[in-house]
């Protein structure tokens, strides 16, 4: 054998390349990746928000037997419960057959997308035209918002109670709202600003329509149709804008990207392109013994605050609730639960290869993506999960012949991100980041891969039965 075929031989025992999802799957998977997208997409259009993501869920969940849980009510093996937090937050879980001491399998994604907030006195009319005021949620960039088709999605609760649902913009018959930005010709000073703050934030104003309320005269016609209008169709008035969650959104539906439709471009892939497979590999793994938690979480892009954000002790509530109902010991519990914090990452983009460290980047189409850290400079905000934990992950993702790969979000000092694990870990519950891979993260159209999307399904499936 020449000494060229022994290196051959040896870097291929001992190196390691990451394996991309077309070349090492058959066809027939490569068609059960091609197939699982339609439904994602579907989900992706009926849930823009984190209220209409539960609401579908729930939906989903009832299909499969699952059933509102409350706390104190008696629990069984093979039962399939769920948990409505004030309608933003779900938590999904079965009970297995091997003792609750033996822990919880958790995967933790979350529902909440930046976008464009409308403010609680957002009317006001000038220059002909009526806007609404708002204020973005998240981290986006204000400029790519400007310029584009945008949906009104969100619920307006009266002051007796009464929740009225709001969704302007989806509809083909619907009209949609607006940003304006500045035309080239007068954008001298504005194109000599900073991308950052070309934009302002108090710029973000929709557009929400320009002809007068018949017979109205004075500065305010425009302002009075558009209430008119409102009233008409949802029976609101401008003091009902006070108790309103109210969002602008990118209108139309999820697209396939790409001549050979291996990529899908949509409104809020971070972090539902985690969310649909956690839910759909709970559903296909009924036969596991093990007790299994899906949360869809809310305000992640906020830093996870509040009472349905993941530090809210609702996590730890349940877990007992859990544990009492099934005679086991709560911090025994804790102790032996394991988690997947399913959370999207970075995806390498040549276009820009200068903010990414390219051997540790994730790869379009090479698969679900683990990030053993997140955070920020020297993993500052992070949950550094344990080789052995790491290892542990890896077992159970090549018994299943899942595709997967390590990533990282970009260069160290570049700039960096958090997700909900290190809100996990802190209750000393094991815990790693595993995702999937997205271009123009946070942008109002991001793309992800079939094949990666396809892989975190697996993985969730092989995570819940392992």
């Amino acid at each position: 054998m020449s000494e060229t075929n022994v290196a051959t031989e040896l870097e291929a025992k001992l190196g390691y390349k990451k394996a991309n999802f077309y070349e090492k799957a058959d066809e027939a998977t490569i068609k059960a990746a091609y197939d699982y997208a339609p439904g994602y997409m579907a989900y992706l259009d009926a849930a823009k928000t984190e209220r209409e993501a539960v609401t579908v869920s729930i939906a989903m969940a009832e299909k499969e037997g699952y059933v509102p849980y409350t706390f104190g009510m008696p629990l069984q093996v093979g039962g399939k419960y769920y948990y409505n937090n004030r309608g933003r937050n779900l938590y999904l879980f079965r009970v297995g057959s091997e003792p609750i001491d033996k822990g919880i399998r958790i995967v933790a994604s979350h529902v909440d997308v930046p976008r464009i907030d409308v403010k609680q006195c957002p009317l006001y009319e000038d220059g002909g035209m009526a806007f609404f005021k708002t204020h973005y949620y998240g981290g986006i960039r204000k400029y790519q918002w400007v310029t584009i088709p945008l949906a009104l999605h969100g619920v307006v609760v009266k002051q007796d109670g009464t929740v009225i649902d709001v969704c302007i913009g989806e509809d083909p018959a619907d009209p949609v709202i607006y940003i304006n930005d500045l035309l080239p010709h007068l954008a001298k000073d504005q194109s000599a600003k900073p991308l950052g703050s070309a934009i302002p934030a108090e710029g973000l104003n929709l557009l929400m329509g320009s002809r007068p309320y018949p017979g109205c005269e004075g500065g305010n016609a425009i302002r009075l149709n558009v209430l008119a209008l409102l009233n008409e169709k949802y029976g609101i008035t401008e003091e009902d804008f006070l108790s309103a969650d109210l969002s602008a959104v990118p209108a139309g539906k999820a697209r396939d990207v790409g001549l050979d439709r291996s990529l899908i471009g949509a409104y809020g892939h971070d972090d539902r392109v985690c969310a649909y497979p956690s839910i759909t590999a709970l559903f296909g793994t009924d036969d596991s013994v093990h007790t299994a938690m899906v949360i869809l979480a809310d305000k992640e892009e906020i830093g996870s605050e509040g009472n349905t954000g993941m530090q809210s002790e609702l996590l730890t509530d349940l877990i007992s609730e859990i544990t009492t109902a099934l005679g086991g010991h709560f911090a025994t519990v804790k102790a032996n639960s394991k988690c997947l914090s399913s959370d999207v990452t970075a995806c390498f983009d040549p276009n820009f290869a200068e903010v990414y460290e390219r051997r540790n980047s994730s790869l379009i189409n090479c698969g679900v993506a683990m990030s053993k850290y997140t955070g920020h400079g020297g993993k500052s905000g992070t949950n550094d999960a344990p080789a052995e934990f790491v290892a542990w992950i890896r077992k159970i993702l090549a018994d299943a012949n899942v595709v997967w790969q390590a990533g990282e979000l970009g260069k160290a000092d570049q700039g960096g991100g958090g997700t909900v694990a290190k809100f996990i870990a802190k209750h000393n519950i094991e815990t790693v980041d595993l995702g999937v891979p997205v271009i123009a993260m946070h942008a109002p159209y991001e793309i992800i891969s079939k094949a990666d999307l396809y892989t975190a399904h697996q993985a969730f499936e092989a995570f819940f039965k392992a």
